[in-house]
């Protein structure tokens, strides 16, 4: 038998944070923990408002499922008795870590992978003017890929911007749903010369057939169009990439079989994350191992971290031993 509880938690960031449908400065998750009085486990999710998320909806949805929990629900009966989203994936991360911590067996070994190994991830430059970026382009040009926001107005002079002050940093870009057909066949030229290596999302989903007609020389990646393995069909010929994030798939039990899938369908993988902690991103690190982008910047937008969490060097993520997750 096993409690469920949960909590909100909220973040301080250490600078706006602008992508096209806003801007915020400080980040909300929750936290569910389960525990058998003995041992407990931890998983964070990030309420996502596009998905019909909130902070109270998530805690509401988590506490829902307390009586199953004591009566013996187990983790692989929860992707039957969730719906994918955030709710899902703090329980099913907790899960994770409960399972780890009660049998001494790591969650990286009981998912069946070698012993994690760390991932350079992208940092991500909010949408601003193109000043603003190329300043934080500057400050940051050491790292090794930077992931810029764009909004669909004035795109070109931003990545422009960003490519003169770090002239030998790796470029990806995330419209967020922004963009039309003719925004992208006027901008995807320019980028191309300009060295960027993906496109994330650029017309919203469920309006991007054109993406099946339109050349594609830079890849393009899925995000809000992609949420789980249920999603890979409708994909095909418009995507080359899904970007795997927890808080959508449901969880780590699901991100790992989609991750999977996704390869076996022809597409590369791109893990990514909401704005979070190093708890958030612990159990994404699994998933990390095998992608061919990795977005876990979380924690490197807070103005402070769990006090125990990743080991960052840079922008190299390395999950502690013990203590944190799984």
């Amino acid at each position: 038998m096993l409690n469920l509880d949960a909590r909100i938690e909220t973040f301080a960031l250490r600078k706006h944070f602008t992508i096209s449908r806003g801007t915020k400065t400080e980040t909300i998750v929750v936290v569910a923990t389960v525990n058998d009085g003995d041992v407990a486990g931890r998983g964070e999710c990030g309420p996502n408002a596009r998905y019909d998320e909130t902070p109270e909806s998530v805690v509401a949805d988590i506490l829902s499922m307390a009586p199953a929990f004591q009566a013996g629900m187990t983790r692989d009966a929860l992707q039957d008795a969730m719906p994918p989203g955030a709710a899902r994936n703090a329980i099913d991360c907790a899960l994770w870590d409960y399972e780890a911590r009660s049998t001494g067996v790591p969650a990286w070994s009981r998912a069946g992978l070698p012993e994690l190994k760390p991932a350079v991830t992208a940092f991500t430059l909010s949408a601003d003017g193109a000043a603003a970026m190329s300043r934080e382009a500057a400050a940051n040009a050491e790292r090794p890929l930077l992931k810029l926001k764009l909004t669909g107005e004035d795109d070109l002079a931003r990545v422009r911007a960003v490519r003169a002050a770090a002239p030998d940093v790796r470029l990806i870009v995330d419209a967020n749903e922004a963009w039309d057909g003719e925004t992208y066949q006027a901008l995807v030229p320019a980028l191309e010369v300009l060295g960027v290596e993906l496109i994330e999302q650029p017309f919203p989903a469920g309006g991007d057939a054109a993406l099946a007609t339109l050349a594609r020389p830079i890849p393009v990646c899925a995000d809000e169009a992609f949420r789980d393995r249920t999603s890979l069909a409708g994909l095909r010929g418009k995507y080359d990439l899904v970007n795997i994030k927890l808080d959508k798939t449901g969880g780590l039990t699901e991100a790992l079989a989609a991750s999977a899938a996704a390869r076996a369908n022809g597409f590369g993988v791109m893990v990514g994350c909401m704005v979070g902690t190093s708890l958030a991103m612990a159990p994404a690190m699994l998933v990390a191992q095998q992608a061919d982008f990795v977005d876990l910047d979380g924690p490197l937008l807070l103005t402070r971290d769990r006090t125990l969490g990743l080991d960052v060097d840079g922008s190299t993520l390395t999950l502690p031993a013990s203590g944190l997750w799984g």
